[in-house]
């Protein structure tokens, strides 16, 4: 992507079911989970670029030993910095005790059989490490105990802070993870109570209670109660201090979980292929957690996939399709081919299928699969219109004319070479703009000057930034006559406010077209008649809230917006003439059918939160408040 965005941060969960000795004799380490989380979080690290943590827990200690234990770090290594870190606990013991399981529970850190990790891609704020997963509610009960990480956004996090006031609590701020954490933690402190009460009036002594806790702690009506309220895209993962577990995963399944159960392993990931290249298991045996359902694992080691929430239609971010998973998962791979290959006949006819003078190239590093889709997209296409032409040339086709059709085809280059070296998503926006203009590099030496059209996918506009201050400045030094940008993307016009940082409206390029075109058209008075529209629609009733913006949108047809777009991209002194192009959300949908979260580009929101964001995204544009359209 060329507008970098942030914020799918990634949970890796594992949960030992056999002691620590078993995995030395089979698989010559104690350590076995830790490496296991260490691989499942390298495989996830395109989505933590500001922090990493982990957290341990060990079942069955005797009180006073230290059965909890916790890594992080925000360093520019993160992840070396917090696996180092538990490592450097082991690097000084014999062969006999790395030998012993038993052993290195019972006298080192990290030695539990219950891991969780995080990796942190965050949406605002600062990174300081008081803001890097997993976090801690810590008691002298051991079943109160809470760890807590997870990949979400919560658009309703005031109506839940006045909810915990209400009962009595006094917050140390106002966020979404702590309310989250506290939420979770104010009903596991009532189903522990009540089952204290239960068991004390039978007559039982309070040790004897606490074991008959560990045992009988119903997670399912505790995640129940606690989420009734939640609105907003979420996988959060918890881990109690007895050793109970869950994964939990909003009703409408926006944002991705996996599992995989054996008889020796509970693992849980955001992404499939890390759970299949850390284990070597088949696809097939990667279970998809099911929308607005918890994977509970027990104490004891039971596991179920139980119903939290009832199921909403779902609605799988597509940007996960087409950005932030890794592409080595089969569908995904699949689904951005056919994004790609939607575009063929589009892009053709735009350079009127002249093949002979059009170079097809890409951005790097994801909008290559994508690219694959397009160029198998032409070569079909193209297939086509040769089996026609010499259908016409009929009996006395000469080998010349058959020569000359079967020469055409796409030209195929690498023409944008990104410098691995330059990390601007790590800089402030001011930083970022001096440094955006040189992360891309060309190839020199391929196009024709003034006679060849170049064609770049990219697999999403965002903002344009980077078109503008980067890659089509440097693109122009090779001199095409035309540069036609294509996004696999549909047009970004509607904030996210799930989990993706997209929520300030006015950013998008798309969105800067719509206000450009209501002003040259002489309607600039629709934006006031729509922002007393969204501030009406706030006054209803939730589940009755509608999104205002999609009739200014409709006043314009999607190669209106796109050709704005060309132009609001295209730097000054730019001899090239700029086209851009954009997937339909149709053809988004088609490829990506059961992934339609596509609320970025329809403002079709899944839930009352998403809806009352947009409104409230749209009056921020009007009164020229640059925040957030949700806390």
């Amino acid at each position: 992507m060329s507008d970098i965005i942030k914020h799918e941060c990634g949970l890796a969960f594992i949960r030992l079911l056999k002691p620590l000795q078993y995995y030395y004799d089979k698989y010559g380490t104690a350590l076995y989970g830790l490496k296991k989380l260490e691989l499942l979080m390298q495989k996830q690290r395109n989505r933590g670029q500001d922090g990493a943590g982990i957290a341990s827990i060990k079942v069955d200690m005797e009180p006073g030993s230290r059965y909890i234990s916790r890594k992080r770090s925000n360093s520019a290594t993160y992840l070396e910095e917090v696996f180092s870190g538990v490592y450097d606990h082991f690097d000084d013991l014999s062969p006999e005790q790395l030998a012993d399981g038993e052993w290195l529970k019972k006298n080192l850190p990290y030695t539990g059989e219950v891991l969780l990790g995080h990796l942190r891609y965050g949406t605002h704020g600062d990174n300081s490490i008081e803001s890097v997963h997993p976090f801690l509610r810590l008691n002298n009960w051991i079943t109160r105990n809470l760890v807590m990480a997870g990949n979400f956004n919560l658009t309703n996090v005031h109506e839940m802070f006045d909810e915990l006031i209400s009962f009595g609590q006094h917050p140390k701020e106002m966020s979404d993870t702590v309310t989250v954490m506290e939420k979770i933690g104010h009903f596991l402190d009532d189903e522990v109570q009540k089952l204290f009460s239960w068991f004390k009036a039978e007559g039982y002594d309070n040790q004897q209670i606490t074991d008959l806790i560990c045992q009988n702690l119903d997670v399912r009506r505790m995640l129940q109660r606690a989420t009734r309220k939640f609105d907003g895209g979420y996988v959060m993962a918890g881990l109690i201090g007895h050793g109970d577990a869950f994964f939990l995963r909003d009703p409408s399944g926006i944002r991705p979980a996996f599992y995989y159960h054996d008889d020796e392993v509970v693992v849980m990931a955001s992404e499939r292929p890390a759970i299949q290249t850390g284990f070597n298991v088949p696809i097939l045996s990667v279970k998809e957690l099911k929308p607005g359902h918890a994977l509970i694992v027990k104490k004891d080691g039971q596991v179920s996939e139980e119903m939290i929430q009832e199921p909403l239609p779902r609605k799988a971010c597509s940007f996960e399709r087409i950005y932030f998973s890794r592409g080595n998962d089969r569908d995904i791979y699949l689904e951005r081919k056919k994004l790609g290959e939607l575009l063929a006949e589009k892009i053709l006819k735009e350079v009127n299928y002249d093949m002979e003078n059009t170079i097809f190239s890409f951005i790097p590093n994801t909008a290559e699969i994508a690219f694959y889709g397009l160029v198998e997209g032409l070569h079909i296409a193209l297939d086509k219109i040769k089996k026609k032409r010499i259908l016409e040339l009929g009996d006395n086709a000469t080998e010349a004319e058959i020569d000359s059709i079967f020469r055409l085809h796409p030209r195929v280059e690498k023409l944008a070479v990104k410098d691995a070296k330059m990390r601007t998503f790590i800089a402030d926006d001011t930083h970022r703009g001096n440094l955006v203009s040189h992360i891309y590099d060309v190839t020199y030496g391929l196009v024709n000057n003034h006679k060849d059209t170049l064609v770049l996918v990219d697999d999403s506009i965002v903002r344009g930034t980077t078109l503008k201050s980067s890659i089509i400045q440097i693109l122009s030094t090779l001199k095409p006559k035309r540069l036609i940008v294509v996004s696999s993307a549909p047009q970004i016009r509607y904030p996210d406010c799930y989990g993706i940082d997209m929520s300030v409206m006015n950013k998008f390029v798309a969105f800067k077209a719509l206000v450009a075109l209501l002003k040259e058209s002489g309607k600039e008075n629709l934006i006031e008649e729509t922002y007393l529209k969204c501030k009406e629609e706030l006054k209803k009733p939730a589940k009755e809230i509608r999104n205002p913006v999609k009739e200014l949108y409709s006043l314009f047809d999607y190669d209106q917006i796109s050709d704005k777009i060309a132009e609001i991209v295209t730097p000054e002194n730019i001899s090239p003439d700029i086209k851009v192009i954009y997937q339909t959300v149709e053809d988004l949908r088609s490829a990506c059918p059961d992934n339609n979260g596509d609320w970025y580009f329809s403002g079709d929101y899944p839930t009352p939160g998403g809806m009352r964001v947009v409104n409230k995204a749209f009056i921020n544009f009007v009164e020229n408040i640059d925040v957030r359209a949700y806390t």
